[in-house]
């Protein structure tokens, strides 16, 4: 049966305790372990049979191998992701157009991570003969060309040493209150600033974390979800769109791919910037929120660094941003656990964190392939 793109809705979401498994370990985790966990947790939030799953997306993780530690060996449709962040909101899409589509009834979308226990180092690495010239200007990692692009920001809109400061304290603060963040030991603006350059202008504090972990959630028709353990939260409207070249860096700061997806999915939901309650966004390093912030029309372009102010953008503040601690200090689960605190915010269940009275979050992600949702707790999707 095919499915309007509102009619599909996530019903069950799970994830790893990041905290607990940042405790140093003499060997590699098991990343499928780990990922059948929280499969595991999501099958049991919802409620849901496992034999109901019919769609597999896998990120970080093989789906052959998956499948049979999960014990899915018959799903009708199944697809590896590659391990990069802009992934996590491609397998929500996926999900969708595929349930919409009448393919599948239900997709399982599973992201599985040891890069800590492994120790992966995110760069470095050397990535190919045709960012060899990059390399040898030390252009080795996301880090490295984030780090080129906000310099290029700050020369044109004067943005302070201490610009990105709100957002590193903003959130350490929101880890503060997250049971599962990896760090939670808060700090000041001077600490901040005296924390040391990773690539200069980014510091420490500005760089994701490079943790073990696993998400997983799931994916159906509001029709099948009316039935199911918890009131579900509906995909009002998703977009995506490319900005695809051989290295990670955009002299618009991906603001014209930004733009594109924004109008698109502004326009498909009837909801505008101002009236989203929880913003969730994709933060490699602190200056992609800026970036974000400006493409999706949150702040004027050029004055993100002056919009974020601390108070506005805490949890309880009249904009909240990645209300769980991000991924500088919640954990690095390439955007896929941004998924599951827009869930748990929709639905009420964040805790100390909770966002009053949000019904409606926004995931953004400014990368090479741009994509955003809008995602409601509204009465369509009311059992």
């Amino acid at each position: 049966m095919q499915h309007e793109l509102a009619d599909i809705a996530i019903v069950g979401v799970g994830q790893s305790d990041f905290r607990a498994l940042y405790a140093p370990t003499d060997r590699p985790r098991d990343a499928y372990g780990l990922a059948a966990a929280a499969l595991r947790e999501a099958i049991e939030d919802c409620g849901i049979d496992k034999d109901e799953i019919d769609g597999l997306l896998t990120c970080r993780i093989q789906y052959d191998r998956f499948a049979t530690v999960a014990g899915l060996p018959n799903p009708r449709f199944v697809h590896d992701l590659e391990g990069t962040g802009r992934m996590s909101g491609i397998a929500l899409q996926e999900a969708a157009a595929l349930i919409s589509s009448g393919m599948v009834d239900v997709v399982a979308c599973v992201y599985g991570n040891n890069g800590r226990s492994s120790k992966v180092k995110y760069g470095g690495e050397g990535a190919g003969p045709t960012t060899a010239y990059d390399e040898m200007y030390g252009m080795t990692s996301p880090g490295a060309y984030v780090g080129l692009m906000y310099q290029r920001y700050r020369g044109m809109y004067g943005a302070g040493d201490d610009a990105l400061a709100p957002l590193a304290i903003n959130n350490r603060r929101h880890a503060a209150l997250n049971p599962v963040a990896v760090l939670q030991k808060e700090f000041t603006r001077e600490e901040y600033l005296n924390s040391r350059y990773i690539a200069e202008p980014l510091r420490l504090l500005d760089y994701c974390l490079i943790n073990d972990g696993a998400v997983a959630f799931i994916v159906t028709s509001v029709e099948r979800a009316r039935s199911l353990r918890k009131t579900p939260v509906r995909v009002a409207g998703t977009a995506g769109m490319g900005h695809v070249t051989n290295y990670y860096t955009a002299e618009d700061f991906f603001y014209s791919a930004c733009q594109d997806v924004a109008s698109r999915l502004y326009e498909q939901t009837g909801v505008a910037p101002e009236e989203v309650d929880c913003l969730q966004i994709y933060d490699n390093f602190t200056p992609t929120i800026l970036f974000t912030l400006e493409g999706f029309n949150h702040a004027p372009r050029g004055e993100a660094w002056q919009w974020v102010d601390e108070e506005k953008i805490r949890h309880d503040g009249p904009r909240p941003l990645n209300t769980a601690g991000g991924h500088t200090s919640e954990s690095y689960m390439q955007g896929w656990a941004h998924h599951v605190e827009a869930v748990r915010q929709l639905r009420g269940e964040a805790g100390a964190r909770q966002v009053p009275g949000c019904s409606t979050v926004q995931y953004m992600c400014a990368s090479p392939i741009v994509t955003s949702h809008i995602l409601t707790n509204d009465e369509a999707v009311a059992r």
